[in-house]
């Protein structure tokens, strides 16, 4: 009896996992297909990790400007670039976005604060000293390198609720990059 309940136990739990997995992966989903569309500066990057395969670390423009912005660096005396750390740390930046979605930094976000109509708030998160959006690398297909180096912009879909997801890359002239059969480099 206490194997049989067990057993019940357990194939319970995996159905919960399994619909908490699929419910995440679906709101995921409906993000990318129906967020607001914004690009974020990118700064230069290396992209070629060889543990982990072709990827490209992303560093963002305005990443100084909410770094310096923090009540911890506020001080003008204080050059947070002389410290070690910058504390871990989660919030949300205002960026306002052109008429072509490009964001441009305008203020930390205060809780209660109101947004302009071209206004969003951007979650961010501070870890290992870097300001990352939704993620800090964006991995592609072996052998693409070339194609990503052009990178200039990453294309992100932001819910109601500020979280990104990054969706794609593009150059300079907001074209995107991706392979095609032109430009795959084969081995």
């Amino acid at each position: 009896m206490k194997a049989n309940l067990k057993s019940i136990t357990v194939i319970v739990s995996l159905v919960l996992i399994l619909i908490g997995i699929n419910y995440s992966i679906a709101q995921k989903e409906q993000q990318l297909a129906t967020g607001t569309i914004v690009y974020l500066k990118l700064r230069p990057v290396d992209p070629r990790s060889l543990m982990q395969g072709d990827y490209m670390a992303l560093r963002f423009e305005m990443a100084d400007k909410i770094i310096h912005a923090l009540p911890e660096n506020a001080d003008a005396h204080n050059n947070w670039r002389s410290h070690d750390k910058v504390a871990a740390s989660d919030g949300f930046v205002v960026v306002s976005l052109d008429d072509q979605s490009i964001a441009t930094y305008q203020r930390l976000y205060e809780e209660g604060s109101t947004l302009a109509s071209n206004e969003l708030k951007l979650r961010y998160r501070i870890r290992n000293n870097r300001v990352k959006f939704a993620t800090n690398a964006f991995f592609f297909q072996e052998g693409t390198a070339s194609i990503y180096n052009k990178a200039k912009y990453g294309q992100f879909r932001v819910n109601n609720k500020g979280e990104l997801l990054l969706a794609a890359m593009f150059d300079t002239d907001l074209n995107t990059l991706e392979v095609s059969e032109n430009n795959h480099v084969s081995h």
